[in-house]
């Protein structure tokens, strides 16, 4: 893949369709399709509060690629980006995409006078677990998530 034809931008509400495709995508992946319960209104309305921000990578103007993130703050460290979903397309992989991505929200955390960014990653997926290690990320292994569903 040429990587000039990937374009970063700000994600938007027209975009909620193919978002909630790519996140349907890492649901099946991810073997818990049936647990994606999220719908288009439930995502409209979010956006709409702006209880999130989203970067999409785009090849000839589809969306190949996005992270869906929010703010937080940490007690012990302060303002955090808190980094719910990334994703890029199966078919679009190992072209230069999720580094793409990676690279933007760095930049935004900064920017955005973020002390940390935290996410999680499923410990099967050895691909991106070594993407993060590339990226100098510290993955813990001694806290345990913990959750509540409505």
């Amino acid at each position: 893949m040429n990587q000039s034809n990937i374009k970063l931008r700000k994600g938007i509400l027209e975009d909620i369709p193919e978002i909630m495709a790519l996140v349907k995508e890492l649901a099946i992946f991810e073997k818990a399709e049936e647990e994606m319960i999220a719908t288009t209104e439930m995502y409209n309305q979010a956006i709409k509060e702006n209880l999130f921000d989203l970067f999409v990578a785009t090849v000839d103007g589809k969306i190949a690629g996005m992270m869906l993130y929010y703010y937080g703050f940490s007690t012990w460290k302060g303002k955090m980006l808190y980094l719910e979903d990334f994703v890029v397309s199966a078919d679009q992989r190992s072209g230069g995409i999720g580094q793409k991505l990676f690279d933007q929200l760095l930049l935004e955390a900064k920017d955005k006078g973020c002390t940390m960014i935290k996410w999680q990653v499923i410990d099967w997926n050895k691909d991106a677990i070594r993407f993060y290690e590339r990226q100098s990320a510290k993955i813990e292994k001694e806290w345990y998530n913990c959750k509540i569903i409505f």
